[in-house]
């Protein structure tokens, strides 16, 4: 999908619903802008709820001041337009209170965004802006001075956080990753801290090979069509259910023995179709797609295991807690997460770029469907793609209930009597 050619209303329609959905702001706080080629700004209403925000009620602000809407615009337009006239590069602005970064912000803390490796790049540079008045010149002022210096994404003192970007949907990927490193860092602390990455495994994501030779593709079978389509369903859920954000998560499926589709790199997963979806057929890629890093990976692990027809890599929020932190993620606490999970390794970071078989000697099917790639993901493998999906989801909450107990007290997991007794009852 081209976001670029869908009008300035819808877009903030469509991205301030995600906003209030996913749980980032209330029916009463945030707002967004976007400014337009010829200086206009688009920025949502004062006062409207922002569960139900229709076209209609977008306010347009023409660069002469005349202001064209049913509604007034958002009383903190002032820092919109102040942030507009600092940094010629950002055409969008997202403002909105997520609760762990107003944690962030009234502890007068930066969330980390080393500790996954795309996180950096998306988020920018973080800052901050001393506090003023809601709504006032003077908090305009000041948010803009932190742009002026570079910052991309700004926590404002005792109040939210504002991003830039050279798109409102480029500012949206930063908001959501910058909450999202937010949300998985308190998590980490809760397990005992986390651990961040230096610039040199940083400097790895940009040596990813996912640039394979073109091929031209013919005679598309229903099977694929059908699991281009499958594909696409998983994504949406994956993201409705937050076990993916906008700009993290993969998902491929074994097509035929040298052949296998993938998501695409640098796409929006809420936005992805079923013609981005990428064709990788004996290490070729589909012409004029990029698939996603992860392909050469994905690629191995197919060769190696005729057996898997499916996998996902995801930084569900919780159990990307655990990948940062230095704690084990203990499957037995109830007999559905041992028997979807299993024990699950975890992998230093590094290989997923440098030795895709030292990853891939860690899966089986059977033994060892789930691993953990520590500050990076949660991967799963299945017989199909809803198996894989199934075990994302099981991980997902174990790990979330993991992380509540330990605030009840010590765990008791299954002892080696009863994990026996499962396992002789339905996996044998």
């Amino acid at each position: 999908m081209q976001y670029d050619l869908i009008h300035p209303r819808e877009q903030l329609v469509e991205l301030m619903s995600r906003i209030y959905r996913y749980g980032m702001t209330t029916t009463s706080g945030g707002n967004m802008s976007i400014r337009d080629n010829k200086g206009d700004i688009w920025i949502t209403p004062a006062g409207v709820d922002k569960g139900s925000l229709t076209w209609d009620d977008i306010v347009r602000v023409k660069a002469n001041g005349e202001i064209k809407g049913r509604y007034k615009p958002s009383s903190e337009f002032p820092f919109h337009k102040a942030i507009y006239e600092t940094r010629n590069d950002i055409n969008g602005v997202v403002h909105a209170h997520p609760s762990a970064l107003v944690s962030f912000s009234i502890v007068r803390k930066k969330p980390p965004t080393r500790i996954i490796p795309q996180a950096r790049k998306i988020c920018g540079r973080v800052g901050y802006a001393a506090y003023a008045l809601p709504g006032s010149e003077k908090l305009g002022q000041n948010i803009a001075l932190a742009f002026k210096e570079g910052f991309d994404s700004i926590l404002m003192e005792n109040h939210g956080v504002v991003c830039g970007g050279k798109s409102v949907l480029d500012a949206f990927h930063r908001f959501e990753t910058l909450d999202f490193c937010a949300r998985i860092a308190i998590k980490a602390k809760m397990l005992g801290g986390y651990n961040e990455l230096n610039d040199e495994q940083l400097a790895l994501l940009d040596h990813t090979k996912n640039y394979l030779v073109e091929f031209e593709p013919h005679n598309r079978t229903n099977q694929e069509k059908a699991l281009r389509r499958h594909i696409i369903k998983i994504v949406r859920r994956a993201y409705d259910q937050q076990l993916m954000i906008s700009t993290e998560g993969v998902i491929s499926v074994r097509l035929q023995d040298d052949s296998f589709l993938i998501t695409p790199v640098s796409k929006d997963r809420r936005l992805i179709d079923i013609y981005d979806v990428v064709l990788i057929q004996n290490r070729h890629r589909e012409r004029g797609k990029l698939p996603s890093r992860a392909v050469l990976l994905h690629d191995r692990i197919y060769r190696d295991h005729p057996n898997i027809q499916a996998i996902i890599s995801a930084q569900s929020p919780n159990a990307a807690a655990f990948s940062i932190s230095n704690q084990k993620f203990e499957t037995r606490s109830i007999p559905e997460s041992y028997l979807l999970l299993r024990d699950i390794p975890q992998i230093p970071f590094g290989p997923q770029y440098l030795n895709e078989k030292e990853i891939s000697t860690k899966l089986s099917l059977d033994k060892n469907p789930v691993i953990l790639l520590n500050n990076d993901a949660i991967l799963t493998v299945g017989a199909s793609l809803l198996e894989a999906y199934d075990r994302l989801e099981v991980a997902e909450f174990s790990a979330r209930s993991l992380i509540d107990a330990t605030v009840l007290g010590g765990m008791v997991t299954i002892n080696k009597e009863q994990k026996r007794d499962l396992e002789e009852f339905f996996l044998n």
